[in-house]
């Protein structure tokens, strides 16, 4: 079967991701980031790998020298960008920037690469996986969470 990668499709449009992101940056004073071509096209080539079995599993080493958020739903729900990136954003409760250190046992370093200062660019991806679940993946040029920095 061949795997279905949707980057324009309704809700799920380069500018979707782009207004999502820049929504949870503006709110802690970060500038925008901007839809880059070729971050895209490497977030495209991953989610169409992960459309075989939509594990929710990071690229990892190579030539990736990009950050990277993945998400994956399972079968029975039109999964957007808006759930993806909504899903990072939510961590945010679990951030805590005067210390810069995550709560106990919580996880935060999606929301904080959404927001880290130093990544300008993104490009995303969303692929129907073969059982009829969806992976979604941002990558982020230049890479955050770079450990021992702010995000911001």
């Amino acid at each position: 079967m061949a795997a279905v990668v949707t980057p324009c499709a309704a809700q799920n449009s380069a500018q979707d991701f782009v207004d999502l992101h820049n929504a949870a940056r503006a709110g802690v004073g970060v500038g925008p980031v901007s839809w880059d071509d070729s971050v895209a096209a490497f977030a495209q080539s991953y989610a169409a790998q992960r459309a075989g079995d939509c594990a929710l599993q990071h690229s990892g080493g190579g030539d990736n020298h990009y950050g990277e958020n993945i998400f994956a739903g399972p079968a029975g729900k039109d999964w957007t960008a808006s759930d993806a990136v909504g899903l990072w954003v939510a961590e945010k409760q679990y951030y805590d920037h005067a210390s810069n250190s995550c709560a106990a046992g919580q996880t935060c370093g999606h929301y904080t690469q959404v927001v880290w200062r130093d990544s300008t660019a993104i490009g995303c991806a969303r692929a129907v996986c073969n059982d009829g679940g969806v992976f979604i993946t941002c990558n982020y040029n230049p890479a955050g969470n770079v450990v021992g920095k702010s995000p911001y």
